[in-house]
């Protein structure tokens, strides 16, 4: 079952890449005292991922950020580096971190992952975004398949 509005954060580790090459930064160190914008898409560089869901959070970063939001951060099932070039690709800057679940543990304990075998993708995390307050999960927008609706950035910036 995914994580529920009120809910603690689960604990895990993400990979980022840092100046001095791959890193880590855990759930405990991304979420404590801070409000954070956690979005996890099906993968980097996928169509609606690149064209729409990343693309509209950087557009609208500065008013996300502008409502108290601490981080904006995009996590999927793939490694740091690819992580880090799609960030690059899209040019977010210091503006959204970008976490890379390369084993798809984090999306798994999310309760949000699935089998994408079947489109040679193996297993996924569900397009969802998550609002968190000092690791507490204060909104949750889990997409139904192949929809992108609750998790856009304009969806979001209207919650918080």
């Amino acid at each position: 079952m995914p994580v529920q509005l009120g809910e603690k954060m689960p604990a895990g580790v993400f990979g980022v890449q840092t100046d001095s090459g791959p890193g880590a930064v855990s759930s405990s160190e991304l979420f404590a005292g801070k409000k954070v914008v956690l979005i996890s898409v099906p993968g980097a560089f996928t169509r609606t991922c690149s064209s729409k869901h990343l693309p509209g959070f950087l557009a609208h970063a500065d008013d996300i950020l502008q409502k108290g939001v601490d981080v904006i951060a995009f996590t999927a099932v793939n490694d740091i580096s690819v992580m880090n070039a799609w960030g690059e690709q899209q040019g977010v800057g210091d503006k959204i971190l970008m976490l890379a679940d390369g084993n798809g543990e984090y999306a798994e304990a999310l309760g949000i992952i699935y089998d994408a075998t079947p489109f040679g993708m193996g297993r996924r995390g569900s397009r969802a975004a998550f609002v968190v307050e000092n690791g507490v999960a204060t909104h949750v927008a889990i997409e139904a398949p192949g929809q992108f609706e609750v998790s856009s950035a304009e969806s979001i910036l209207s919650v918080l």
